[in-house]
């Protein structure tokens, strides 16, 4: 009995011995197998994965509609870069013309290239993340209460012909912006002098308004009464927290030119807002100190657009009939075009002359073919036929 447990002991320690042996070699080839399940898939795979679970198998344009529709502006900007179908040339976010920009003079607020594409263009273009900075509360101190007057007549003019239908968010942007480049050096530092900057010349006005005839429409009560009351509250030191430092906008279906070479903030309604790049666009650099006097502005002369259009008294009745309904603060309005906004519609006359002149620039008359000019040192002289037969 004792000999029998011995032995049994024995093979037990020997069965024992030789699965302590084989044991590293089952540990590495277990670690291997685990290894061969847990290995990442190919980022190829991946992508193909979600591809396939997108558009379920179906690549046609549906299928792709299904992806793109997933995609931020910025990124089915790139995409298109990379489209073989793409025929039309990209600019990678350049300048058009930056071959030879320069940075002799200030963007203004002229608008550019307008219509579809220019809101592609304005989507597809990224807000500058992490670049928006909290603007100082504005310190108004009028010399005068004549100054208090007219520095709060001009900025709610901003407001009004500017921003009339916009959300009230958007409008108080707006009066931001205007006393953001009061507090810049790159401007004037009183608020009429920089909502009417430029407006004596015939180009370069930094608000159309102040250029395009609309100050010759008188407001609307209750669109300026609101104007008003946004100007009272940014002289009061209210700040439009969204915008922050913007010193530019313009609304989305325009592109200028200038819109590249400054960090876009965001879009409140239908305008974009951008700021400085670099140092210029930081609190710090709005050292400027508010004047304290304000320009007397001459209305009745920058209510006369610069570019005066031929029109008789049915086309400026079919402009005053215009009308448009909104909606501002929840309650439905009828307004007229013409007076809100002061961006005058084209009247059918307008239309045909517009018309009548590109149809004149596409098909030119041709140009008189002169007699060559005599070679120098040459007399020209009358030749007279002698002596021809009679036909």
């Amino acid at each position: 009995m004792e000999l029998g447990l011995a032995m049994d002991w024995t093979g037990l320690k020997r069965t024992t011995r030789r699965l302590a042996a084989a044991a590293p070699a089952a540990l590495a080839a277990a670690g291997v197998a685990m290894a061969a399940s847990s290995t990442p898939r190919p980022e190829i795979d991946r992508r193909a994965e979600t591809v396939r679970q997108l558009t379920r198998g179906d690549l046609s344009d549906k299928g792709l509609a299904a992806i793109t529709a997933r995609m931020t502006p910025s990124q089915l900007a790139v995409a298109l870069r990379h489209d073989p179908g793409e025929r039309r040339p990209a600019l990678y976010g350049l300048t058009p013309g930056w071959e030879s920009l320069t940075l002799a003079g200030k963007p203004t607020l002229d608008l550019g290239a307008s219509g579809l594409e220019a809101i592609r263009l304005n989507a597809a273009a990224p807000d500058a993340e992490g670049l928006l900075r909290t603007a100082k509360p504005f310190e108004f101190r009028p010399t005068t209460a004549e100054d208090r007057r007219r520095a709060r007549r001009c900025l709610a003019q901003a407001v009004y012909y500017e921003a009339a239908l916009e959300p009230t968010e958007g409008q108080e942007a707006v009066a931001q912006v205007v006393l953001n480049r009061v507090r810049d050096p790159n401007y004037a530092n009183s608020v009429c002098g920089v909502v009417f900057e430029g407006a004596e010349r015939t180009t370069g006005c930094q608000f159309s308004f102040t250029c395009d005839g609309s100050l010759a429409h008188a407001p609307v009560r209750w669109a300026w009464d609101r104007a008003q009351r946004v100007a009272d509250r940014a002289l009061a030191g209210h700040v439009a927290a969204r915008v922050g430092t913007a010193t530019h906008y313009h609304a989305d279906y325009v592109r200028p030119w200038w819109a590249p070479t400054l960090n876009k903030l965001t879009q409140i309604g239908a305008h974009i807002f951008y700021r400085w790049k670099g140092i210029y666009g930081e609190p710090a650099a709005f050292r400027q100190a508010y004047a304290g006097r304000e320009p007397a502005i001459d209305e009745a002369r920058f209510a006369r657009p610069r570019l005066q259009l031929a029109a008789d008294a049915d086309a400026k009745a079919e402009a005053d009939a215009a009308v448009r309904t909104v909606e501002i603060d929840g309650q439905t309005r009828v307004v007229g075009v013409a007076s809100l906004g002061g961006r005058r519609q084209p009247t059918a006359s307008d239309i045909a002359a517009i018309n009548e002149r590109l149809a004149a620039f596409e098909n030119p008359a041709p140009a008189p073919v002169a007699a060559p000019a005599p070679a120098p040192g040459v007399v020209a002289m009358e030749v007279e036929e002698v002596g021809r037969p009679a036909s």
